[in-house]
């Protein structure tokens, strides 16, 4: 029952994550989050390489539970955190006090290519093993016994 819960938690997390990503987006930068502190927006920017590779990284777990994380499907969690980033700043371009720029959509990438390079490499290779130990463990864990009917 509680594996079941946490799997269908894991499921539906990149899609409340997208819907929370539109939200924020929606809004004024500061609307949520205002430290008043001179790095303010340096932090706020940052959050671009972060925001996009867990949302990568969530993808990537909708596969792994049911052991489908393939090569194929790894690539195509990556390319759907990259369109969604595109995505999200063309609809911050329509947002008053929010902009659109080439830059915060490069590190967009960024980040998904960067969380990207460690999962692919911890599980379909041989680096990062602790990550690929944990990947395994939660693949294993979550997956579902095949029925034998």
């Amino acid at each position: 029952m509680f594996r079941n819960l946490i799997r269908f938690c894991l499921k539906l997390a990149p899609f409340a994550y997208m819907g929370f990503i539109w939200f924020l987006s929606s809004n004024p930068a500061d609307a949520f989050v205002d430290t008043g502190m001179s790095w303010d927006n340096a932090f706020k920017e940052s959050l671009h390489l972060i925001e996009f590779g867990i949302l990568y990284v969530m993808l990537a777990l909708f596969f792994l539970i049911d052991g489908k994380l393939t090569t194929k499907t790894n690539i195509l969690c990556a390319a759907i955190a990259i369109a969604y980033g595109l995505t999200d700043e063309i609809h911050q371009s329509f947002v008053p006090a929010r902009s659109a720029t080439v830059i915060d959509f490069v590190k967009d990438t960024t980040g998904v290519l960067i969380a990207f390079f460690f999962i692919h490499h911890a599980h379909f290779g041989t680096r990062f093993q602790k990550l690929g130990h944990l990947l395994q463990k939660i693949e294993t864990t979550f997956k579902k016994p095949v029925s034998l009917k």
